[in-house]
């Protein structure tokens, strides 16, 4: 963080919540000329801190509306059952997020599914099938309080 400044922050805020604002809008909104917009846009990818530019999907619309999180727990923690699990939680096409855990779950998923019937397919072909799982409990959302890809800069 210590190589951005007030206007690299500035850069950072405007793309997080318009990725396709063209560089010439960017450029006034963050109060910088064209060039030099582009230039910092441009060290800004080079540097690390824009990692890659998404379309984000509105997942009702295809189909997707229903998100489970799921907490897996391990047989153990050792090195080769981790990575046998990251390496085949990593194959599975529904999964969103799989985040290594501390506390009482090893693994917290994040899944979207059609409904629960869907969930129940990719539970029986996928899920069930992991690797060195002791444990596993899914929750299913309700409704989706608050979203959003932003973060403060």
């Amino acid at each position: 963080m210590a190589d951005l400044d007030a206007t690299d922050r500035r850069i950072l805020t405007v793309l997080q919540k318009e990725g396709r604002i063209s560089n010439a809008d960017l450029s006034e909104r963050v109060n910088l000329s064209p060039s030099a917009c582009h230039r910092r846009v441009q060290r800004l990818e080079e540097d690390g801190f824009i990692a890659g530019y998404v379309a984000l999907i509105d997942a009702k619309r295809i189909g997707k509306a229903t998100t489970v999180f799921v907490e897996i727990t391990l047989q153990g923690q050792a090195d080769d059952l981790l990575d046998a699990f990251e390496t085949a939680i990593a194959r599975v096409p529904d999964v969103l997020e799989c985040h290594l855990m501390a506390g009482t779950a090893d693994y917290l998923l994040k899944i979207m599914a059609e409904d629960t019937e869907d969930f129940a397919r990719i539970h029986r072909q996928y899920l069930s099938r992991l690797p060195g799982v002791r444990q596993m409990q899914s929750s299913f959302a309700l409704r989706t309080v608050l979203k959003t890809t932003a973060m403060g800069v």
